[in-house]
């Protein structure tokens, strides 16, 4: 028996499960089972595809985002990596047993990890690590040949230039196809997953186009089609790989979150700015990253950073280097702070829906430094932004750039 995993970055069910031109996902729903899953809190790329491949959430793995707290000072956040989660996962088992595993684009993959097959990196691989991104190193070479420059991501998928972003997915998602039925036919396996990250990146690109719910939709749009067609292109290239698949081979497709529309950004450092809570002197002119402001630390009691979802930290005494927040008041002021959140409103006043968590609550165990307060903003229809210089608490795009889903 051998297992393939196909992986689609931010399949949205509806989408995937209720469109029956998707032949061959029809087919495998037929003939095998399917339905919605609950995704891991937060519902982030990493380390959602990690909690599949070892059974354990983010607390277990002491991963709560692509940017995790070092220590307890204020700056020192750095990128998940591959050697970020050294949790037992399937492949390590498969491994253990004597059995090939191949690891294709699972994040965080890089550096690629050493399984017992090969590993190729995944889109967090530096752009400088042409020939540094798979295990063994010459595999780089042979993928090389096979279909020349291979493209771990898209350039800036935040971005106008919607013709531009739509070309180079679909280059991008046919070599990783490709890198996939190449490595099928051509080396002994008996596990092997990939991830696409493609359908994550039309997501984001050309959600307003696809929803008609969306704040900034665009009727008409020549877009319009742009993701159901994606989708199509996708099952299209799942068939070409059941295709290489005898009887004996079990198939899985899977996602680390879902999609959904994004109705703006709620600026939750402008907010805590409001409520009394943070200081920054000077106030800046103009939108600047939170780790570029002068934060006065002795009067701030909570900070965030931003992205799909907020992490909220307490400056608690006797644990950040000027922390205001006496221990015996964390509770009382994580309460607080966790009800103001949970009754902020939107531009009209009315209540966000916002869904806040405790960590220790959501979690089975609580490893490395984790948020105080993971925070959905409207139930992630409205993404966290953390850079303070707005004069407003909500705006219509991505601090980052344009954006037009968030996850779910």
């Amino acid at each position: 028996m051998k297992l393939l995993v196909m992986g689609l970055d931010c399949a949205a069910p509806e989408l995937l499960l209720g469109d029956e031109q998707l032949i061959h996902v029809r087919r495998l729903m037929e003939i095998g089972c399917y339905g919605r899953l609950e995704t891991v809190i937060p519902p982030i790329t990493v380390p959602a595809w990690m909690c599949l491949a070892t059974s354990r959430d983010p607390g277990s793995l002491g991963v709560y985002g692509f940017r995790n707290r070092q220590d307890y000072s204020y700056d020192a956040l750095s990128i998940a990596t591959s050697r970020s989660i050294t949790a037992m996962a399937v492949w390590d088992q498969v491994a253990r047993e004597g059995k090939r595993a191949h690891i294709i684009a699972v994040p965080p993959n890089y550096p690629p990890r050493k399984t017992s097959g090969y590993s190729v990196g995944c889109f967090l691989t530096p752009d400088a690590a042409t020939n540094t991104y798979t295990r063994p190193p010459e595999l780089a070479e042979e993928i090389r040949r096979l279909v020349g420059d291979y493209a771990v991501d898209v350039r800036d998928f935040r971005t106008d230039d919607k013709q531009r972003l739509k070309d180079e997915i679909y280059a991008m998602s046919r070599q990783h196809f490709q890198v996939v039925r190449h490595i099928l036919q051509s080396t002994p396996w008996d596990f092997l997953q990939f991830v696409e990250i493609g359908l994550d990146r039309i997501h984001h690109g050309f959600w307003k186009y696809h929803d008609p719910q969306h704040r900034r939709h665009v009727p008409d749009s020549p877009h319009r089609d742009v993701i159901r067609e994606y989708y199509r292109y996708l099952d299209g290239e799942i068939g070409s790989l059941l295709e290489l698949l005898d009887e004996e081979t079990a198939v899985l497709v899977v996602s680390d979150h879902g999609a959904q529309r994004l109705d703006g950004g709620f600026c939750v450092n402008e907010w805590l700015i409001q409520q009394g809570l943070l200081a920054v002197d000077p106030y800046p002119d103009s939108p600047t990253a939170f780790s570029e402001c002068n934060v006065d630390w002795d009067r701030t009691v909570a900070w965030s950073e931003g992205g799909y979802y907020a992490r909220v930290f307490l400056n608690v005494r006797g644990r950040e280097p000027r922390g205001t927040v006496e221990a015996a008041d964390y509770e009382r002021v994580r309460d607080d702070l966790k009800a103001r959140l949970e009754a902020t409103v939107d531009e009209d006043g009315k209540n966000l829906g916002t869904r806040v968590f405790k960590p220790e609550e959501v979690f089975r165990e609580v490893r490395n430094i984790a948020p105080d307060l993971i925070v959905y903003f409207g139930d992630l229809y409205w993404r966290s932004v953390g850079k303070v210089g707005y004069r407003t608490i909500h705006i219509q795009e991505n601090d980052t750039g344009p954006d037009d889903c968030n996850h779910a």
